[in-house]
Order: C-alpha cells, then structure tokens, then sequence
C-alpha cells in the first residue's frame, strides 16, 4: 500500500491541468495514472486549432497543445507519471487499486481526481456491424495519429463539432465525404465548422437518420432517410448513398465507472451526455475526497475539460494545504474563465446540464461550510 496526497486518473487535458496545476500550488505526492501508453487524450488528434483566448490555447492546434502539457510535466520530477496504469477499482475504504506492468499496486492518496473522459456513443441500424463502419474517435485515430485514410467515400453521421471537424479533416486527406446528416432540426456543432463543408460543397442535411448499411463482407453502401418532427421517418424519402465506410459521430457518453466504485451520487442529465456524478461548484462529488473533472464530468470542449482539471487541483489544495489564501483569489478567477466559456448559446444546454447536478448552490460563498443534501 501506498499513500499519496493526490492521485489524478486520465491522462488526458483535465488529468494534465489538474497535475501541473496541483504541483505549481505546493502539492509535491502527485500520482497521475493513464491506461494509454501515451498522454495528452483526445489531444493527440486534434488537429485543428482552438477557439477562446490566448491564455486558453486560442490559436494553438491539439496536439500542439499535448505536447506543451508534456513538457511542462516533464519539468516536474516529483509528479509520479505512470502510462499503461490501468485502475482497475475504487474501494470502500478510498483505496484506488491498479495495474501496471503485469503487477497489481493499492494507492491511498489523500483526495482523487477522476479525469477519465468519455467513450464514444454507437447507433443500432441493420448492418451496423459491417467493417467499414467507426466512431469518429476512431477515425481521427487513424489518420491523425497513424497516418491511414479509413475509406475512399464517407458518409459522416452527426453533425456536431466533431462530426464537422472530423468530415473536414477527412477532405483534407483526399477522401470524398458524400453528405453529412443530423437527426435534429439544427446544426449541434459551431457554424465556422459548418461553413468550411458547405464551401467545400458538401451537404449537411438535417433531420436525416441512416436507416442501414448495404453490403455482404464490408460497406458498399447506405441508406438514410428523412424524420418529420416527431422523429418518424418520411415515407418517400429514402435514398442510397454509395459510400465505402459510414462515420458516426453522435456524441459521447461519460465514463464514470470508478466514480459509482466510489459510491459518488449519480445523476443522468442528457444535456452532459448521460450520467455523472452529482458535485457542488468546486468539482466535489458526495464522496468528499474524490472530484471530478474533464468529460467524465460532462461533454464539453477541450478548453473546458482544462479549466475544470485546474478547478480540481485548486480546491483539492484548499484541502490539503494550511496556506488557502492565495488559493482563494485562483479558484475564483478559474470558475470565472469557465462562466465566460460557457456563455451564449452554444452553452446553453452545459449551463441547463450543470444545473441539474449542482448539490450545494452556496459551495462558492463558503468553501468550507459544505453540506450535502439529500
């Protein structure tokens, strides 16, 4: 057994933030455990640059971005960094339990910040095992990360900001993207994203669902159809669209399962991707030494995902270290980087999500006067 003062999981933007963030606060027993064999996440396939201010990496691409966080955790020795550590269970008696290198290791840090991220969601239609068909994850895995294109004609599926982002960098590559179709009445992703596709002369067509794939060993082809508003599909309406390989891009679900080992109180909220632990405004679910931060908390953007691992650290210092007024005067400044990031429209259904899982609305006005409800 091994004591620590904070164990980080998920070596992705939040799990980064919060371990760089956490060590520049005074925090020195830092164990950060990512299962991959690389760090950064999502980052590493992020090619196209990020919106926001300076400070948030406006400007700056994803992987560039991964590389920065890795030179700055490079710098800090006393951060325990182990890739391929895989956690296996978070115990009754706080004890994270994980393996690494064949050999099963207990940790008992003081507080846990759970950064696990999200897995990518899936849609059932016939033939929708056929080889041929991938998650957009999967996809900018390949051509971003390995440098192989997954088809020579694409019908993407989704049409949010990565199902945009991804159908772009596809035309990059040279692949011919056929249409991108949204279930919904309305484009999800941002509309600089959209314009780039519609320029180029693809089509996104809304209120259009994929009703199976064609073909016997691999994907020859597609078809999609109309839905009226109440999600009925149009009679009439269905077409074959010739296409190689089927990208699905309709959305994320949060991995949380440590955080229910954790016995966190639970919560499903559509607007954050599906269910999440329940946490007041310092990121602190009902389990008080365990906090949640990045797309295990919610779906949101990268930019965000960062800004909550910092938010983590911050007040896991709060807890740990006697010296909080500095302490103070960063959490106040961070939770308000996160209110201007979440601002307008394309924030509105994260502000209606957070609501819902809010435990203790006055959390912000006395940090130290927590009560969990219910």
């Amino acid at each position: 057994m091994k004591k620590c003062d904070l164990a980080i999981v998920g070596g992705g933007p939040a799990g980064l933030a919060a371990a760089i963030k956490a060590h520049e606060l005074g925090l020195k027993d830092i164990y950060l455990l990512e299962r991959d064999n690389f760090l950064g996440g999502q980052l590493v396939k992020q090619t196209h640059q990020f919106f926001g201010s300076h400070k948030q990496f406006a400007g700056t691409r994803g992987i560039d971005i991964a590389e920065i966080f890795k030179e700055k955790l490079a710098k800090r020795e006393e951060i325990k960094v182990l890739k391929g550590a895989v956690a296996q269970g978070y115990y009754e008696d706080d004890v994270l339990g994980y393996s690494y290198n064949n050999s099963f290791y207990k940790l008992k840090p003081k507080r846990t910040i759970l950064a696990t991220g999200a897995s990518e969601k899936m849609l059932a239609f016939p033939n929708n095992d056929l080889p041929g068909i991938y998650g957009a994850g999967a996809v900018q895995t390949l051509m971003n990360q390995y440098g192989i294109i997954p088809g020579e004609d694409i019908l993407m599926v989704g049409a949010g900001n990565i199902g945009l982002i991804v159908a772009y960098q596809l035309l990059q590559a040279g692949v011919k993207v056929k249409a991108v179709i949204e279930a919904t009445g309305s484009i999800g992703g941002y509309a600089v994203h959209a314009s780039k596709i519609r320029r180029a002369g693809i089509p996104i067509l809304t209120n259009h669902t994929i009703r199976e794939a064609k073909g016997k060993e691999e994907v020859e082809g597609a078809v999609i159809q109309e839905l009226d508003d109440d999600w009925q599909l149009v009679a009439g309406t269905a077409r074959e669209l010739a296409v190689d390989t089927i990208c699905l891009a309709v959305g994320l679900t949060p991995k949380v399962d440590l955080a229910i080992q954790a016995g966190c109180q639970m919560a499903y909220v559509a607007e954050l991707g599906g269910d999440v632990p329940v946490r007041d405004d310092c990121l602190q679910t009902s389990n008080p030494r365990v906090y949640i931060a990045g797309d295990s908390a919610g779906i949101e953007e990268a930019t965000a995902a960062i800004l909550e691992g910092e938010l983590a650290a911050i007040n896991v210092a709060q807890d740990i270290l006697s010296d909080r007024k500095e302490l103070i005067a960063e959490d106040k400044t961070t939770r308000e980087k996160l209110k201007a990031l979440r601002k307008g429209p394309v924030g509105e259904h994260v502000r209606k999500g957070l609501n819902k899982v809010r435990r203790n609305e006055d959390a912000g006005k006395d940090r130290y006067s927590r009560s969990w409800k219910g």
